[in-house]
C-alpha cells in the first residue's frame, strides 16, 4: 500500500507492507489524514536515510474487525482515528478500537480528520484546569492553537488568542473568538481588561520553536500561581525570576491525554476503567467528534489545502515560512 513518509530531509511516497490486523484492533481505508504541522515538520527536518512515518490523524471507513471489538465497531462504520504509529498518511490503517471514535453522518470527513489534533487541543485544556470564568491566552494560533482556541470558548472560558502572523489571528477572530491579535501591546491590554489587572488564569503554549520570550511573556502575563501549559514544539529556556515572582506552575501536556504510549492501553486495546482515568485520549478523540457534530467548532475556513500523496512535498513546503498562511493541510486516498 501506498503511504507518505520522510527520509534525508525530504518528503516521499513509498509502498510499504499492509498492517496486521491484530487483536483488539480494527482495519481502516483510509479516506483523509491530517498534517500536524508543528510534529511533522521536526520529523521532516531530524530525518535520515532511514525511512521515517508522518501522520498520526485521520478519518475512513472499517474494512475489518479483530473479534474482541466486533461487538462496538462494525465493518462498513466510518470513524476518526488518532495515534502513530497505528494511524499514519497510508491507504490502510491497522489501529486499536480504543483509538477510534464514530463519526456521524452529517459530520464531514475533512473535519473528523483532525481528531487527532483535537484530542491534543482538549487535552491541553484539561491539563490547564481552567474553572467556569477563568482566562485563556492561547499562543500560536496554527491549526493546533485555533483548534484550542475554538474549544477554550465553546467550554465558556475567556479566550485570548496571539499569533504574530496577522493572516492566523485574523482568522481565529473568523471562527467567532472576540480578542484575536497580531500585537503582542493589544494581548497585554485584552489580558489587562478581562482580569481586571490580575492576570490571565492560564497561558497555553502552541506555538513551535525557541520558547524563551514565549515563557516570559506568559509569565507576565498570567496572576499570582497562574499556570504556562506546554503544547507545541518550543524549548523550554526561561526566566526563573520571571517564574519564581509568580511561583507559576509550568505544565507539560502530553498528547492526547491518558492512555497514548501506554502499549497496554493502545496495542493491546485496554481500556482505563472510567472511575480512575474518566478522559483518556480515546475519550478526546470522541468528545472533539461531539464537538463537531454540535457545530461548536467552525471549521468552514480553517482547511487550506486537499493534497494527493503525489503532490506530498508541495503539501509540506506550504508550512515552510513563518509567514504561511497554510492550516489545515489534508491527504486525500482514493477509495477501493
Amino acid at each position: 500500500m501506498k503511504a507518505i513518509i520522510a527520509r534525508n530531509k525530504a518528503i516521499h511516497t513509498m509502498e510499504i507492507k499492509e498492517p496486521e490486523l491484530l487483536p483488539g484492533h480494527v482495519l481502516i481505508r483510509t479516506e483523509y489524514t491530517a498534517v500536524s504541522p508543528g510534529t511533522e515538520m521536526t520529523a521532516v527536518r531530524n530525518s535520515t536515510d532511514i525511512p521515517a512515518q508522518l501522520g498520526y490523524s485521520a478519518v475512513g471507513i472499517i474494512e475489518r474487525v479483530s473479534d474482541e471489538v466486533a461487538d462496538i465497531r462494525k465493518v462498513g462504520q466510518r470513524v476518526a482515528c488518532y495515534g502513530g504509529p497505528y494511524v499514519r498518511h497510508a491507504e490502510l490503517l491497522g489501529v486499536p478500537a480504543n483509538l477510534t471514535a464514530p463519526v456521524p453522518d452529517h459530520v464531514r470527513s475533512e473535519d473528523a480528520a483532525f481528531a487527532g489534533l483535537g484530542a491534543i487541543a482538549i487535552h491541553a485544556l484539561r491539563t490547564a484546569d481552567l474553572r467556569f470564568g477563568e482566562i485563556a491566552v492561547i499562543v500560536g494560533l496554527g491549526i493546533l492553537g485555533n483548534l484550542t482556541a475554538q474549544i477554550a470558548a465553546a467550554a465558556s472560558y475567556p479566550v485570548i488568542g496571539y499569533d504574530m502572523n496577522a493572516y492566523r489571528a485574523s482568522l481565529l477572530g473568523q471562527c467567532g473568538i472576540k480578542h484575536a491579535y497580531a500585537e503582542q501591546q493589544k494581548v497585554e491590554d485584552a489580558i489587562a481588561s478581562l482580569s481586571d489587572g490580575f492576570g490571565a488564569d492560564s497561558v497555553l503554549l502552541c506555538a513551535s520553536g525557541n520558547g524563551e520570550a514565549m515563557f516570559n511573556n506568559a509569565f507576565e502575563w498570567i496572576r499570582d500561581r497562574g499556570k504556562v501549559v506546554v503544547v507545541g514544539d518550543v524549548t523550554t529556556e526561561f526566566s526563573r525570576a520571571k517564574m519564581f515572582k509568580k511561583e507559576a506552575q509550568v505544565l507539560i501536556s502530553r498528547a492526547g491525554g491518558p492512555g497514548r504510549y501506554d502499549a497496554g492501553y493502545e496495542r493491546e486495546n485496554r481500556d482505563y476503567p472510567m472511575g480512575f482515568v474518566r478522559w483518556t485520549e480515546g475519550r478526546n478523540i470522541r468528545e472533539y467528534i461531539r464537538l463537531l457534530d454540535e457545530k461548536r467548532i467552525n471549521f468552514d475556513s480553517l482547511i487550506s489545502g486537499i493534497f494527493n500523496a503525489e503532490d506530498a512535498q508541495k503539501a509540506y513546503d506550504e508550512h515552510m515560512t513563518s509567514a504561511s498562511t497554510a492550516m489545515g493541510t489534508l491527504f486525500k486516498f482514493s477509495p477501493k
